[in-house]
């Protein structure tokens, strides 16, 4: 007679054990995802800004940067030869380290028959010595700033309406919310301020690179807004996250108060940090002939 004999061996579990159900494993797996690509996508971010930096480090190391220059960069028409009203956008590399990363900006205006050009502009160490930051005062308005070769970002030229303009630039300037704060990131700060400026003077159709850091920094309570061009609208939470899409500016997004993203008319890339790739977008409106001579 043949007997056949089936042994069970039983797992060993330690005490308190308790089997996970495989329900709960697959639900934590599209967590495990998202929190992956969060810091992937985060950690592109910081290549190109990685990269400004240290271009910074091995072009700047030996500079002293208050004794960079300041001159005139020779780009603005020269008011005694011009008399008609003229607004100047432009945008420089900021002092210092900063400059890796991002642009101060600033306006200048010249209404029709004045013979030199005012400056519209947030600094921010003037809040130290004077209690406010925004600065209105006749002075060169394409100075370089501590080195760093202006871009100029926009021009408008003419008659009555631009005076009028120039006019409301003025207003809005000594209405500005944040006239005694200042933050360098991620704002309100001189960008914060140039792009309130381009929200209440829609006409301008401004268009401030990605490296104009504090760009995005709503008014307090605010989180979707026009953008500074007038073109479309955007969202910003406090200016370290957001999203925008127009016409002018294209497509942004914010991440950590560095923007990326891409202009499509004329194509560009833009990257946090380094700036635009591809075809400038300087726009300029003009009833005159082309600009000759420079500003003193």
């Amino acid at each position: 007679m043949n007997t056949s004999f089936r042994i069970t061996i039983a797992k060993i579990k330690p005490a308190g054990f308790k089997h996970k159900p495989q329900d709960t494993i697959n639900n934590k797996m599209p967590l495990r995802r998202f929190i992956r690509t969060f810091l992937f996508i985060h950690a592109l971010y910081l290549v190109p800004v990685s990269y400004s930096l240290a271009v910074y480090v091995l072009e700047n190391e030996h500079k002293q940067w208050w004794k960079l220059s300041r001159d005139s960069s020779q780009q603005a028409p020269d008011p005694t030869q011009h008399k008609e009203a003229i607004i100047q956008v432009y945008a420089a590399r900021a002092a210092r380290w900063r400059g890796a990363l991002g642009v101060h900006s600033w306006i200048a205006v010249k209404p029709t028959g004045a013979d030199s050009y005012t400056r519209i502009e947030v600094i921010g160490f003037n809040l130290r010595r004077y209690g406010n930051t925004v600065t209105i005062r006749q002075r060169s308005p394409d100075n370089h700033w501590y080195g760093s070769r202006p871009q100029l970002l926009r021009e408008l030229r003419g008659g009555a309406a631009v005076d009028e303009m120039i006019t409301r630039l003025t207003l809005a300037s000594e209405k500005y919310r944040y006239d005694n704060h200042y933050r360098l990131w991620p704002g309100p700060n001189s960008n914060t301020f140039i792009a309130w400026l381009g929200r209440t003077v829609p006409e301008l159709r401004l268009e401030l690179p990605v490296t104009a850091i504090g760009k995005d920094h709503l008014p307090l309570g605010h989180f979707l807004e026009r953008t500074p061009s007038g073109t479309g609208w955007q969202f910003s939470f406090a200016g370290i996250y957001g999203l925008m899409l127009a016409a002018e500016e294209g497509l942004e997004i914010t991440l950590l108060g560095f923007t990326a993203g891409l202009d499509f008319s004329p194509f560009a890339i833009k990257l946090p940090g380094i700036g635009r790739i591809g075809k400038e977008d300087f726009k300029a409106d003009s009833s005159q002939k082309s600009i000759t001579g420079t500003a003193k």
